[in-house]
């Protein structure tokens, strides 16, 4: 450190010490978070099965006259996802570290793999051939990987912040209790995919 530079305290919820007891409220308000997301995805995976178990064997799928759903594209896109969790991680065991360059870097990673896994559901849905309110398959099918696609979304705008926030070095070993909650919510946004993948995908 040169002399003359003043290194931000970190104080209150702002700053985050490893090994120490108890956990600062932002963290502990994303895990509520995620706990009643977890609850919400639960009900849209219930629907699911339960429009599943409605209709007559062997006809659930697709309208008639539109496209089978692209297996090989959704399995490029869990991988796409799944990438972005290990990066996602990367960047906090390099906070941790006090290495901002690297929490820079690999959070600019993540987000570009949410933007392209963005744009290939995007593309994915422009070659089914059939809407949301074609048949009761059309219904569960758009509302399950909408709204995980939305809550991709939300976590691309966290990834923005954090990025945003780290060039301007407002993150330091002590201080990153937001890098922490975005990931939490990243992984979970990653996990909820592997259900969804699974689900629809695999399971069909």
């Amino acid at each position: 450190m040169t002399a003359g530079t003043v290194q931000p305290h970190p104080s209150g919820e702002d700053a985050i010490v490893h090994g120490a007891s108890g956990m600062p409220t932002a963290l502990v308000g994303m895990l509520l978070f995620i706990a009643s997301e977890v609850m919400f995805f639960g009900g849209l995976f219930a629907t699911y099965f339960n429009a599943r178990a409605s209709v007559p064997v062997g006809t659930w799928g697709p309208p008639e006259g539109a496209h089978e759903l692209d297996i090989a594209l959704a399995g490029v896109l869990t991988a796409i996802l799944l990438a972005s969790s290990f990066t996602m991680q990367f960047g906090v065991w390099a906070i941790r570290r006090g290495d901002t360059g690297k929490l820079r870097m690999w959070t600019a990673i993540t987000l570009v793999l949410g933007v392209l896994f963005l744009a290939g559901q995007l593309y994915d849905y422009s070659q089914l051939g059939f809407g949301i309110a074609d048949g009761v398959f059309g219904t569960v099918f758009y509302t399950l990987t909408g709204f995980h696609g939305a809550h991709v979304f939300g976590g691309t705008v966290g990834l923005t912040i954090v990025l945003a926030r780290a060039t301007r070095g407002q993150f330091s070993a002590r201080n990153h209790v937001a890098v922490e909650a975005v990931s939490m919510y990243w992984h979970f946004v990653d996990v909820v995919w592997i259900g969804v993948f699974s689900t629809i995908y695999l399971l069909r």
